[in-house]
């Protein structure tokens, strides 16, 4: 079977895996990126949410830095958006969203485009329409990934990996222990519509969320294959009892344009890493932390990342980043987002560099390497 060679491959291309990705190659490190669609972004594109969430506390504070802001700044360049003027933008823009807080929302296609941008300027070697089935180790240590594309097999090794999948699949498939918890049913979809909807583009173009989060989840772990096909179908059939309202008058201005390219679970798997946030460390200060992110859903404490949050307990030579970090419960909620993303997958991606550099694996690298190299970044 054939095989080549990087110092770092990073798995997945979703918002942590580019992050990753272009930092890795940045620091001067041949590296891959494997993705299994032919679109990056992940969830924040293919999952058509359409809002990059605050990089401030939600009390005029910015908190996110580095890479995660580069993006917030970028996402905007093909698209009818603007960054909000009290943080930086133009005068006059739309950010596309109410309030007052460092956020603003974005054409998923347009982001999708400058996110390969951003790879083709760091010189990242892009894998599209490639998936990961096989993993081979060396002892502990991760040394090699096996694919599968219109090529066929081959094998992608590498000093150091990085699994930013969203569901923890590098891990998986390499025998760590994944963790899981339940998902709501909230699908979003672009329609055009005669009435207002949750997400405007145009007079008629919206983004439409069916579903409310209530305590009432729609998918159990674990989140399996069949799983994942019961929660899309579930989706489908919300959206077809509000779409069947409609007589065929009604249709004509009333009618699904896209759904999400992939399945809209917030919360599919993670890895249990050698610190696993949980509810109660909302404000606490890490000894090790890569970086902060405010809460999202309502203004409070800034939530700090731990480096340990991204290390696997029972594997070595990979790195976690994006959705599948150790957080569970109401921490997950707010690592799981574009920004916290973006900063973890950023972290990971320096980590991995200094992993290569001095010959380690993550668990022995020194933290003031990494802090030095964070610092030095912006991050």
């Amino acid at each position: 079977m054939k095989e080549v060679f990087y110092d770092i491959v990073v798995c997945g291309g979703g918002v942590a895996g580019v992050a990753a990705a272009v930092t890795a190659a940045r620091a001067g490190f041949r590296t891959a990126l494997i993705e299994k669609q032919c679109l990056l972004g992940g969830l924040a594109t293919s999952g058509l949410i359409y809002i990059y969430l605050p990089l401030c506390d939600g009390k005029g504070k910015q908190v996110t830095f580095g890479l995660a802001e580069e993006m917030f700044r970028r996402c905007v360049e093909y698209g009818p958006f603007e960054v909000p003027e009290r943080w930086g933008g133009p005068a006059g823009g739309d950010p596309g969203i109410a309030g007052d807080r460092c956020q603003c929302c974005f054409s998923p296609a347009g982001f999708t485009l400058t996110l390969d941008k951003m790879l083709e300027e760091s010189g990242v070697d892009l894998l599209l329409d490639t998936l990961i089935v096989g993993v081979r180790k060396e002892g502990r240590r991760v040394a090699a990934v096996e694919t599968a594309d219109l090529s066929g097999r081959v094998w992608i090794g590498g000093k150091c990996f990085v699994d930013a999948t969203g569901c923890a699949q590098l891990a998986k498939l390499a025998g760590a222990r994944v963790l899981s918890e339940g998902n709501h049913n909230t699908p979003w979809i672009m329609e055009m519509a005669s009435d207002p909807s949750f997400f405007p583009f145009t007079e008629s173009l919206h983004v439409r969320v069916f579903g409310k989060h209530t305590s009432e989840y729609a998918s159990e772990p674990p989140c399996d294959g069949r799983a994942v096909t019961e929660f899309v179908r579930r989706s489908w059939r919300m959206i077809r009892s509000h779409y069947d309202q409609f007589d065929r008058a009604g249709r004509r201005s009333n009618y699904p344009v896209h759904l999400p390219a992939m399945p809209q679970i917030r919360k599919v798997a993670r890895i249990d890493a050698l610190y696993n946030l949980g509810d109660g460390d909302a404000g606490r200060p890490f000894d090790h932390a890569v970086g902060t992110v405010g809460d999202w859903i309502r203004p409070g404490p800034v939530w700090q990342a731990p480096y340990e949050a991204l290390v696997p307990k029972d594997l070595d030579g990979v790195l976690a980043a994006g959705r599948c970090i150790g957080a569970s419960g109401y921490a997950w909620e707010m690592f799981r987002v574009i920004p916290a993303a973006a900063l973890t997958g950023e972290a990971a991606g320096a980590a991995a560099a200094l992993c290569v550099q001095k010959g380690l694996v993550p668990k022995e690298l020194p933290w003031s390497l990494l802090k030095e190299r964070l610092e030095t970044s912006g991050a």
